[in-house]
């Protein structure tokens, strides 16, 4: 068996955490037209419930990407692999500041606009990552 490392549980942690931010939002936008229709009132309690899941989430993958670049050598990366990693997190701040809007929005609106910039931002920071981890 190939021994287990401390780099090895950070991505471990870090895709189990993309997993559940990405995953959950895909899961949810398949799940609220339905919730919309069949219970309503419910909506708001799948909302905060997500939430309580989310957002640990969100901390594990903003904490293990910090640890990650902490054992990367920028000086080696080269420009590319830092222009990537610098969209990467530009894209994560999207992501994060989008459904902020969406979770605090009281228009259908922003509710809209950010839940979509949400995902689309969180899906591409995550493609931006396997791009980093193919090249690093």
């Amino acid at each position: 068996m190939i021994s287990p490392t401390l780099d090895s549980l950070r991505v471990f942690l870090h895709l189990m955490a993309v997993a559940v931010w990405v995953g959950g939002q895909i899961v949810l936008a398949g799940l609220v037209p339905t919730i919309r229709v069949a219970a309503p009132e419910a909506l708001p309690k799948v909302a905060q419930a997500f939430s309580r899941v989310a957002w640990p989430a969100m901390i594990v993958i903003v904490f293990t990407g910090a640890w990650g670049l902490g054992v990367v050598d920028a000086a080696d990366a080269g420009t590319k692999y830092m222009t990537t990693f610098a969209i990467k997190m530009l894209l994560v701040f999207v992501a994060i500041a989008a459904t902020v809007i969406h979770s605090q929005g009281t228009s259908k609106a922003a509710k809209a606009i950010g839940g979509a910039f949400g995902l689309l931002g969180s899906l591409l920071a995550a493609y931006a990552g396997i791009l980093l981890a193919h090249v690093g």
